[in-house]
Formats: structure tokens, C-alpha cells, sequence
């Protein structure tokens, strides 16, 4: 088991999530699922506990833990993309899955976590030693629920 795993609490569902993510991210899989040894205070023996899991290389473990802890954008997945192609596919796999689209390219799955769906050109812009650049890039994201890599080309350009 690596030192550091991202830990991440769900009701019922942390394999059907884990599975999802590992048929839906590149270098993501379902590396092992744990059945519950006895009775607990929100399932029952034989019940999957526990779900080893990888994310873009990322290790998590998923623990179906009741419905006591909830996911907040406190914590998201952020997914790098190379173009609008790559941006749409994952953006449109979380939401067209039960998810919901909020602003500035995050996302949440359909069992709440948060995803920063950032295309590079994104990060690159705002990062932009020239202020004039980072601040048009800035303006045009936070007009963007999904981001639109054209536009922010465009902003980064002056053109926009």
C-alpha cells in the first residue's frame, strides 16, 4: 500500500464510482475490493467496505462508510486536458453520468465528488508573466461553466 491514498467516503457506492472512474480516466483502475468481515454500523457482512482504487495514477481508496459524510468542493479531482476534444470527453462523461456542471470547468459526479475539468492552455494563461494576458484569460474563464479552449486562445491572443 503507497504512504500517501486519497480516501474518499461514499454511502453504498464507492465501486460502482471506482468503476466509472477506472472506464472513464486514462491510467485509472479498480485495483481491489474489500468485503465487509462483519456487521457495521451502516452495512452488513459480505457488503463491499472498502475499493482500492487509481485515478490518473492517483491511489484511492473508496469506503462505503453510510450517508453520514458528504463530498464538498473542499476537495476535487483536477484532470489536465491537451485540447477541447479531450476537455469535452471527460466533462461530458461526468455529467451525461448523472453529474452536474458548475462554473470555471468544475464538475461533480453523480455521487457528489468535485472534478476541474483544466485544459493546459487554461493553466498556462493564467500563470502568464504578462498581467494583461492572466487577467483577460481570468475574465473570459469565469464566464465559462465547461471551459472553451478557443476562447481562452483568443483571450490569451487579444482577441477576445
Amino acid at each position: 500500500m503507497n504512504k500517501n491514498t486519497v480516501c474518499l467516503m461514499f454511502d453504498k457506492e464507492a465501486e460502482d464510482a471506482a468503476r466509472f472512474y477506472a472506464a472513464t480516466f486514462p491510467d485509472s483502475s479498480v485495483d481491489g475490493v474489500v468485503h465487509a468481515p462483519g456487521d457495521y454500523p451502516s452495512g452488513q457482512q459480505g457488503d463491499v467496505l472498502v475499493v482500492l482504487f487509481t485515478v490518473c495514477g492517483v491511489k484511492c481508496i473508496g469506503i462505503n462508510g453510510g450517508p453520514y459524510f458528504k463530498h464538498s468542493e473542499a476537495f476535487s479531482f483536477q484532470i489536465l486536458t491537451e485540447d477541447q476534444a479531450e476537455t469535452d470527453r471527460y466533462w461530458d462523461a461526468v455529467i451525461g453520468h448523472g453529474g452536474e456542471a458548475s462554473e470555471c470547468g468544475w464538475c461533480k459526479d453523480k455521487w457528489g465528488v468535485s472534478w476541474q475539468i483544466t485544459p493546459r492552455v487554461l493553466t498556462e494563461a493564467l500563470a502568464d508573466p504578462d498581467p494583461g494576458v492572466a487577467q483577460r484569460c481570468f475574465a473570459k474563464m469565469m464566464t465559462m461553466s465547461k471551459i472553451d479552449v478557443a476562447a481562452i486562445e483568443a483571450a490569451r491572443r487579444g482577441d477576445a
